[in-house]
């Protein structure tokens, strides 16, 4: 199990050098990246947790909430190489399940919708990605290499490699493919699933008000 963690928290040590542009070695992440340290103290308590020793497992993740701004339960699973980059506001629930090589944004929400005592926070699988603000809610699958929108409300499985966003979250893109009908611009991966139906109302109201022009125009020459 000790072998474990520590071969663990140097999978983690290695993910924000592998995908933060802005660390500047492996000095500056031990000491500077409060996603690692949150990290790091987990899996410290989850070794605990599962060990049955009681409260003190819920007493040290309070203290590196405190210190982290990441909440994270003692009972999550979190896979290797997991990078939580700024992490401010994260919060990660009980029976969360977290694959290997997921990147996870600031102020995310892995929550539950249940408060029966089984499984009711989701699962991610390996590689993927949660945006800013994002919440995924409920014992819900998000298949690997999938990506969640920043903000985005997801409440049902997610297939792999699928891009999802919007409230609720709806898939935009899969294996890169636009499936909504949203043509897919050059550097962007995160197209807006309501930019279509704007469009159509957009063209709507053009025609209601060249309609009520003409109708004004004939009322007027009826005057006269």
């Amino acid at each position: 199990m000790a072998v474990k963690v520590v071969e663990d928290m140097l999978a983690d040590l290695r993910a924000p050098l592998e995908n933060d542009p802005a660390a500047n070695g492996w000095l500056e992440v031990v000491l500077a990246y409060p996603g690692f340290h949150a990290l790091v103290a987990h899996r410290l308590v989850h070794a605990l947790s599962r060990a049955h020793i009681p409260v003190l497992p819920r007493v040290l993740s309070t203290f590196a909430r405190f210190f982290t701004g990441i909440e994270i339960d003692p009972g999550a699973r979190i896979g290797r190489g997991v990078f939580i980059d700024h992490g401010m506001g994260v919060v990660i629930g009980e029976t969360a399940e977290i694959g290997d090589g997921c990147t996870i944004y600031q102020g995310v929400t892995l929550g539950g919708t249940s408060l029966a005592r089984t499984k009711r926070h989701p699962t991610l699988g390996r590689n993927v990605t949660v945006g800013s603000g994002a919440a995924v809610l409920g014992a819900i699958t998000i298949g690997d290499g999938a990506r969640i929108g920043a903000n985005s409300v997801v409440v049902k499985d997610v297939p792999p490699n699928a891009t999802v966003v919007g409230i609720p979250g709806r898939v935009v893109l899969q294996d890169g493919k636009p499936v909504i009908g949203t043509e897919a611009r050059p550097r962007v991966n995160m197209p807006d699933p309501n930019a279509p139906l704007i469009a159509e109302l957009s063209g709507r109201i053009a025609t209601l008000e060249a309609r009520l022009a003409e109708i004004e125009r004939r009322d007027a020459s009826s005057a006269l």
